[in-house]
Protein backbone atom coordinates (compact mmCIF):
# COMPACT_ATOMS: atom_id res chain seq x y z
CA UNK A 1 0.00 0.00 0.00
CA UNK A 2 1.44 3.57 -0.14
CA UNK A 3 2.42 5.53 1.70
CA UNK A 4 -0.29 8.49 2.69
CA UNK A 5 0.23 12.29 1.37
CA UNK A 6 2.29 13.91 3.76
CA UNK A 7 0.03 16.85 5.03
CA UNK A 8 1.12 20.78 5.43
CA UNK A 9 3.50 22.05 8.00
CA UNK A 10 2.13 24.93 10.57
CA UNK A 11 3.63 27.93 10.74
CA UNK A 12 3.15 30.89 13.52
CA UNK A 13 -0.93 31.70 14.08
CA UNK A 14 -2.05 28.81 12.05
CA UNK A 15 -0.64 29.33 8.50
CA UNK A 16 0.10 26.53 6.73
CA UNK A 17 2.91 25.48 3.56
CA UNK A 18 3.10 22.08 1.73
CA UNK A 19 5.55 19.58 2.28
CA UNK A 20 6.92 17.67 5.24
CA UNK A 21 8.20 18.92 8.40
CA UNK A 22 8.64 18.25 12.04
CA UNK A 23 6.84 20.42 14.99
CA UNK A 24 9.12 20.04 17.86
CA UNK A 25 6.51 19.53 20.57
CA UNK A 26 4.28 16.99 18.72
CA UNK A 27 3.42 14.87 15.64
CA UNK A 28 5.33 15.23 11.95
CA UNK A 29 3.50 17.04 8.87
CA UNK A 30 0.08 17.74 10.93
CA UNK A 31 -1.50 21.42 10.98
CA UNK A 32 -2.68 22.88 13.54
CA UNK A 33 -6.16 23.79 13.55
CA UNK A 34 -8.43 25.70 15.55
CA UNK A 35 -10.96 22.80 16.88
CA UNK A 36 -7.26 21.59 18.74
CA UNK A 37 -8.46 17.92 17.91
CA UNK A 38 -5.00 17.28 16.45
CA UNK A 39 -3.18 18.49 19.44
CA UNK A 40 -5.61 16.73 21.73
CA UNK A 41 -5.96 13.35 20.17
CA UNK A 42 -2.58 13.26 18.65
CA UNK A 43 0.22 15.35 20.46
CA UNK A 44 -0.79 18.57 22.49
CA UNK A 45 -0.07 22.37 20.98
CA UNK A 46 2.69 24.86 21.39
CA UNK A 47 1.52 28.16 22.04
CA UNK A 48 1.39 30.23 18.71
CA UNK A 49 2.88 33.70 19.83
CA UNK A 50 -0.25 35.24 18.41
CA UNK A 51 -1.59 38.12 19.86
CA UNK A 52 -4.75 36.85 21.55
CA UNK A 53 -8.48 35.81 20.15
CA UNK A 54 -9.84 36.86 17.04
CA UNK A 55 -12.37 38.94 17.36
CA UNK A 56 -15.63 37.56 18.23
CA UNK A 57 -17.79 37.17 14.86
CA UNK A 58 -20.77 39.39 15.55
CA UNK A 59 -23.12 36.32 15.04
CA UNK A 60 -21.66 34.44 17.93
CA UNK A 61 -24.15 33.76 20.16
CA UNK A 62 -23.90 35.43 23.78
CA UNK A 63 -22.72 33.19 26.88
CA UNK A 64 -25.23 31.66 28.58
CA UNK A 65 -26.31 33.39 31.93
CA UNK A 66 -24.83 31.62 34.58
CA UNK A 67 -25.74 32.27 38.42
CA UNK A 68 -21.81 32.94 39.10
CA UNK A 69 -18.28 32.51 37.91
CA UNK A 70 -18.07 29.18 39.93
CA UNK A 71 -20.98 28.35 38.08
CA UNK A 72 -19.61 28.95 34.71
CA UNK A 73 -15.89 27.51 35.02
CA UNK A 74 -18.24 24.29 36.51
CA UNK A 75 -20.36 23.82 32.97
CA UNK A 76 -17.45 24.54 30.85
CA UNK A 77 -15.23 22.03 32.77
CA UNK A 78 -18.13 19.35 32.48
CA UNK A 79 -17.96 20.38 28.66
CA UNK A 80 -14.42 19.90 28.13
CA UNK A 81 -14.17 16.35 29.99
CA UNK A 82 -17.05 15.41 28.18
CA UNK A 83 -15.24 16.11 24.46
CA UNK A 84 -12.28 14.50 26.07
CA UNK A 85 -14.34 11.68 26.73
CA UNK A 86 -15.57 11.38 23.00
CA UNK A 87 -11.86 11.85 22.08
CA UNK A 88 -10.63 8.61 23.41
CA UNK A 89 -13.81 7.01 21.69
CA UNK A 90 -12.87 7.41 18.30
CA UNK A 91 -12.26 4.84 16.07
CA UNK A 92 -10.54 5.96 13.13
CA UNK A 93 -11.86 3.57 11.19
CA UNK A 94 -15.40 4.26 12.28
CA UNK A 95 -16.93 7.64 10.99
CA UNK A 96 -19.69 7.16 13.37
CA UNK A 97 -16.84 7.25 16.00
CA UNK A 98 -16.75 10.96 15.57
CA UNK A 99 -20.09 12.07 15.69
CA UNK A 100 -20.13 12.61 19.28
CA UNK A 101 -16.87 14.76 18.70
CA UNK A 102 -18.29 16.75 16.56
CA UNK A 103 -21.83 17.47 19.02
CA UNK A 104 -19.15 19.43 21.63
CA UNK A 105 -17.90 21.57 19.18
CA UNK A 106 -19.26 24.22 17.30
CA UNK A 107 -17.89 27.08 14.52
CA UNK A 108 -14.50 26.61 13.00
CA UNK A 109 -13.44 24.16 15.49
CA UNK A 110 -16.31 21.92 14.18
CA UNK A 111 -15.64 22.40 10.89
CA UNK A 112 -12.16 21.53 11.65
CA UNK A 113 -12.54 18.64 13.42
CA UNK A 114 -14.24 17.13 10.36
CA UNK A 115 -11.56 17.89 8.03
CA UNK A 116 -8.82 16.77 10.32
CA UNK A 117 -11.00 13.32 11.43
CA UNK A 118 -12.16 12.83 7.27
CA UNK A 119 -7.80 13.60 6.45
CA UNK A 120 -6.90 10.86 8.93
CA UNK A 121 -9.59 8.45 7.95
CA UNK A 122 -9.14 8.20 3.97
CA UNK A 123 -5.21 8.25 4.98
CA UNK A 124 -5.57 5.24 7.09
CA UNK A 125 -3.71 6.26 10.20
CA UNK A 126 -4.52 4.86 13.12
CA UNK A 127 -4.71 6.14 16.98
CA UNK A 128 -4.34 4.06 20.20
CA UNK A 129 -3.78 4.93 24.15
CA UNK A 130 -5.92 7.56 26.13
CA UNK A 131 -5.69 11.46 26.64
CA UNK A 132 -5.73 11.97 29.98
CA UNK A 133 -6.98 15.32 31.72
CA UNK A 134 -4.29 16.16 34.46
CA UNK A 135 -5.22 19.47 35.29
CA UNK A 136 -8.31 21.66 34.90
CA UNK A 137 -8.04 25.33 36.03
CA UNK A 138 -10.78 28.69 35.03
CA UNK A 139 -9.16 31.14 33.14
CA UNK A 140 -11.48 33.70 32.36
CA UNK A 141 -15.05 33.96 32.05
CA UNK A 142 -16.73 37.05 30.41
CA UNK A 143 -19.87 37.79 27.88
CA UNK A 144 -18.45 36.22 24.94
CA UNK A 145 -17.63 32.97 26.73
CA UNK A 146 -15.58 31.16 29.21
CA UNK A 147 -12.24 29.71 29.22
CA UNK A 148 -9.95 27.42 30.88
CA UNK A 149 -6.11 26.40 31.42
CA UNK A 150 -5.31 22.88 31.18
CA UNK A 151 -2.95 20.33 31.30
CA UNK A 152 -2.61 17.30 28.88
CA UNK A 153 -1.15 13.67 29.53
CA UNK A 154 -0.65 12.55 26.31
CA UNK A 155 2.00 9.79 26.96
CA UNK A 156 0.00 7.48 26.11
CA UNK A 157 -1.00 8.11 22.58
CA UNK A 158 0.74 6.38 19.63
CA UNK A 159 -0.29 7.43 16.00
CA UNK A 160 0.83 5.19 13.04
CA UNK A 161 -0.09 5.40 9.41
CA UNK A 162 -1.14 2.74 7.16
CA UNK A 163 2.16 1.20 6.62
CA UNK A 164 1.94 0.60 10.71
CA UNK A 165 4.83 3.92 11.10
CA UNK A 166 4.81 5.92 13.97
CA UNK A 167 3.86 9.78 12.84
CA UNK A 168 4.87 11.16 16.73
CA UNK A 169 7.96 12.57 16.89
CA UNK A 170 10.08 11.19 19.35
CA UNK A 171 10.25 14.74 20.96
CA UNK A 172 6.53 15.43 21.69
CA UNK A 173 6.38 16.17 25.18
CA UNK A 174 4.10 13.85 27.60
CA UNK A 175 1.82 16.29 29.31
CA UNK A 176 0.95 19.57 27.13
CA UNK A 177 -0.66 22.97 28.67
CA UNK A 178 -3.63 24.06 26.34
CA UNK A 179 -6.27 26.70 26.33
CA UNK A 180 -9.95 25.90 26.04
CA UNK A 181 -12.15 28.48 24.51
CA UNK A 182 -16.20 27.76 25.11
CA UNK A 183 -19.11 29.46 23.97
CA UNK A 184 -22.91 29.39 24.10
CA UNK A 185 -24.29 26.58 22.54
CA UNK A 186 -28.24 25.96 22.65
CA UNK A 187 -28.19 22.16 21.89
CA UNK A 188 -25.21 21.42 24.72
CA UNK A 189 -26.45 20.05 27.64
CA UNK A 190 -24.11 21.92 29.94
CA UNK A 191 -25.21 25.16 27.51
CA UNK A 192 -21.39 25.57 25.89
CA UNK A 193 -19.50 23.74 23.32
CA UNK A 194 -15.48 24.26 21.96
CA UNK A 195 -14.78 26.87 20.03
CA UNK A 196 -11.09 26.93 20.39
CA UNK A 197 -8.54 24.86 22.02
CA UNK A 198 -4.58 26.10 21.25
CA UNK A 199 -1.28 25.70 22.98
CA UNK A 200 -0.43 28.35 26.11
CA UNK A 201 2.21 29.45 28.26
CA UNK A 202 3.22 30.46 32.01
CA UNK A 203 0.82 29.38 34.75
CA UNK A 204 -0.09 27.32 35.40
CA UNK A 205 2.62 24.94 34.80
CA UNK A 206 2.39 21.59 33.07
CA UNK A 207 5.09 19.13 34.38
CA UNK A 208 6.12 16.32 32.28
Amino acid sequence: MPRPPLLPTTHACGQLSGGAGTRDYGVRVLPRIVSGLVALLLAGASATGCSGQPAPDPSTPSAPAFASDEEAFAAAEETYRAYVDALNEVDLSDPATFEPVFAWTTGEANSGARREFSEMHANVWTVTGETRVALVAPHETSESGTSLDVCLDVSDVAVVDANGQSVVSPDRRNIQSMRVVLTAGSASPTGLLIADIDGREGQPQCNG
